[in-house]
């Protein structure tokens, strides 16, 4: 095995780890927003501030499903790439622009509980930093990508 090449399925395994923690963060907010009970913070975050604010919600879909959709589909890229066709070609690229849009959200979010909701809610700083790592295997993998159809090219 090339170093490429287990630079590559290193990286990957990397983004199925995260890609499944960060379903694991969404999905325990999304019952915690869905089954409206408190979260368990310990005191230490703004969990039900955060919960109960106007921007708990995007078109009456709660934040924490969309995240859970964000995540099922940067999984489902990954594993369905490995399967060969389109999704092989285009999975990093796709999995960089889930990522993309999924951190640029998250420092939405983010913003809007330091500045504005004045709460901070540790499964969603845990999700943002998902998303964020995420984002800095996607980038890294994309690379590694462009440059080996560099080299055939």
């Amino acid at each position: 095995m090339t170093t490429t090449s287990a630079n590559r399925t290193l990286s990957y395994r990397i983004l199925i780890i995260l890609a499944v923690a960060g379903l694991l963060v969404a999905g325990y907010l999304s019952f915690v927003y869905l089954a409206d009970v408190e979260a368990l913070c310990s005191g230490v975050g703004g969990c039900d501030a955060v919960k109960s604010s106007r921007y708990s919600n995007l078109a009456g879909i709660p934040v924490p499903v969309i995240g859970v959709v964000g995540y099922a589909a940067i999984l489902g890229v990954l594993l369905l790439e490995r399967r060969g066709g389109t999704l092989a070609e285009y999975g990093p690229t796709l999995v960089f622009g889930m990522s993309l849009f999924g951190t640029l959200y998250s420092a939405y979010l983010t913003y809007l509980e330091l500045a504005v909701i004045r709460a901070i809610c540790p499964y969603c700083v845990a999700s943002a930093v998902i998303m964020t790592a995420i984002l800095g295997v996607a980038i890294y993998r994309l690379v590694q990508t462009m440059r080996s159809y560099a080299e055939v090219a």
